[in-house]
C-alpha cells in the first residue's frame, strides 16, 4: 500500500500539497538537503523516495542502526564517481538521530559540495539529535501524525486495493477503536486493520470497535528517552502549575501507561511544590515528599495512586513562585554587586584576634528584644533596604507581608 507518486500520498499537505513548500521547489526543480522530521509511519521514508523519483535522482539509502562511517563513505564515493547525475544523488538515511557524531561529520564534505543531497528521517528533534553543523546545511521539514480523515482514506484505499482485502466483503461499521489504536500511524493503522479482517473469521468482515479491541491493545506513544518525554511531562507540570487537576491526571496516565520511571514524576512534583506553590501552602512540600517517599515503600502498580493523590493536590493548591523569584533575584544581586563584605556585627568571632577587630561586637541577639525581634541591618551596606522577596497574593504569603511591613516599619518597600 506503499504510495508509488506523491498524488498517492495522504496527508503533509503543509509539505506536497498544492500549495506545499516542498511541492513548489520540485515544481522548480530544487532539492535542498533536508531533515524530515515526525512520528513514525507518517511516511518519511516514502516521501524520501518519491522525491528522488519525482525529480529523476538516483537514490541511495543507508539505516543509522546499522551503518557506519565506511558505510558512508562507500555511498558518498558511489555518488560522487563521475556521471551525469554525480552531484545530484540523494542519500536516505533513516533514523539519522542514532548516527553519532563522528558519523553525522563524515557527511558534512559531501553535503556543502553537492556531492549528495541529503534527506534524513527522525523522530528525534533535530535540534538535539543532529550536530549544528549539519543541520545549519540542511532545511528541517515536520511531517504531522495523519488525521481521523487521512487513516479512513487510507483504510478504503486498502479495502480496494490491497491484493487480499479486495477479495473479502469488509463493512466498515464502526472506526473509533481503529483510528486510536493507529495512534496516526499509518503502518499501525493497517496492520491493525488487517488482524480485524481475519479475526473476523466470516466471509463479510464487520468491523466493530469491540472487534479491534480484541486484536489490538491500544498503547499510547510514549519514549522515555525521546522528545515525547519531555513534551508530556512539560504537559504535566504545566497543568499543575495551572491548577487543572484533570488535565494532570491524564498527563501521568501517558507516563503511567508509557512506562515512565515513577520516581522520576515523583522528584517532578517536589520541585513543583517548592516552585510554583511554596509558601501559599507549605504544606505541598510535605505531600510532594511524602508522596515520593511512599511511591519507594509501595512500588508498583499502587505507588500511581499516590501519585495521583499528589498530582491533585498540588493542582488543586493555591500558587505563588514567590521564593523561586526570590532566589533567582538574590543569585541576579550576587552576580551584579559581587563579593560585598559581610558587615563586622553579623561576623563570627571564635578567636581574640576576630573579638579585637570588632567582629560581632554591636550584633544583638534577637530573641532578647520584643517579639523576638531587634531591628539591625543583616545585608552589607551597599545593598540596604534591597527587596528580593515580594510575597504572593495568597492567605499565607500576605500574613509574611504585613509581618514585613509592621516590624521593619516601612524599610522593604517592594516599590522602593
Amino acid at each position: 500500500m506503499r504510495p508509488r507518486s506523491l498524488g498517492e500520498v495522504v496527508g503533509q499537505d503543509h509539505l506536497i500539497g498544492p500549495d506545499g513548500i516542498l511541492r513548489k521547489a520540485l515544481a522548480g526543480g530544487m532539492l535542498p538537503s533536508m531533515i524530515l522530521w515526525g512520528p513514525p509511519g507518517v511516511g518519511k521514508t516514502t516521501l524520501a523516495r518519491l522525491i528522488a523519483q519525482e525529480l529523476k535522482r538516483p537514490f541511495h539509502t543507508l539505516s543509522a542502526v546499522s551503518s557506519g562511517v565506511k558505510d558512508v563513505r562507500e555511498v558518498i564515493e558511489q555518488a560522487g564517481g563521475g556521471g551525469l547525475f554525480a552531484r545530484s544523488a540523494v542519500l536516505f538515511i533513516d533514523e539519522i538521530h542514532r548516527f553519532s557524531k563522528a558519523q553525522q561529520d563524515s557527511l558534512l564534505g559531501a553535503v556543502e559540495k553537492g556531492t549528495i543531497t541529503l534527506i534524513g528521517a527522525t523522530t528525534e528533534n533535530p535540534s538535539f539529535e543532529v550536530i549544528g553543523a549539519l543541520l545549519s546545511r540542511c532545511q528541517v521539514y515536520v511531517l504531522e501524525p495523519l488525521g481521523a480523515d487521512d487513516l479512513i482514506t487510507l483504510v478504503k484505499r486498502a479495502m480496494a486495493e490491497d491484493a487480499e482485502l479486495k477479495e473479502r466483503r469488509i463493512v466498515l461499521q464502526e472506526t473509533g477503536a481503529l483510528l486510536r489504536a493507529s495512534g496516526g500511524d499509518a503502518r499501525r493503522l493497517l496492520n491493525t486493520f488487517e488482524l480485524s479482517v481475519k479475526a473476523a473469521g466470516a466471509d463479510e468482515a464487520v468491523i466493530i470497535d469491540a472487534l479491534v479491541h480484541q486484536v489490538a491493545k491500544t498503547t499510547a506513544r510514549y519514549d522515555k528517552q525521546g522528545e515525547q518525554h519531555y513534551d508530556i511531562v512539560s504537559a504535566f507540570i504545566k497543568s499543575l502549575r495551572g491548577s487543572d487537576p484533570n488535565a494532570a491526571v491524564y498527563w501521568l496516565a501517558r507516563m503511567v501507561e508509557g512506562g515512565e520511571d515513577p520516581l522520576f514524576i515523583a522528584r517532578r512534583m517536589v520541585i513543583l511544590a517548592s516552585e510554583d506553590i511554596g509558601n501559599a501552602n507549605p504544606n505541598a512540600l510535605l505531600m510532594a515528599t511524602t508522596a515520593m517517599q511512599a511511591v519507594q515503600m509501595i512500588g508498583w502498580p499502587e505507588g500511581r495512586i499516590i501519585l495521583s493523590q499528589c498530582a491533585i493536590y498540588l493542582a488543586c493548591s493555591p500558587k505563588s513562585n514567590a521564593s523561586y523569584m526570590a532566589i533567582g533575584a538574590a543569585q541576579a544581586e550576587v552576580k551584579r554587586s559581587g563579593d560585598l563584605p559581610v558587615p563586622l556585627h553579623l561576623r563570627n568571632a571564635p578567636t581574640k584576634l576576630m573579638k579585637d577587630l570588632s567582629y560581632g561586637r554591636d550584633y544583638r541577639y534577637s530573641h532578647e528584644g520584643e517579639g523576638n525581634f531587634i531591628d539591625q541591618e543583616f545585608l552589607p551596606e551597599d545593598l540596604a533596604g534591597t527587596v528580593l522577596y515580594h510575597p504572593g497574593m495568597n492567605t499565607k504569603e500576605q500574613e509574611h507581608a504585613e509581618l514585613i511591613a509592621r516590624i521593619w516599619k516601612g524599610k522593604y518597600r517592594p516599590d522602593g
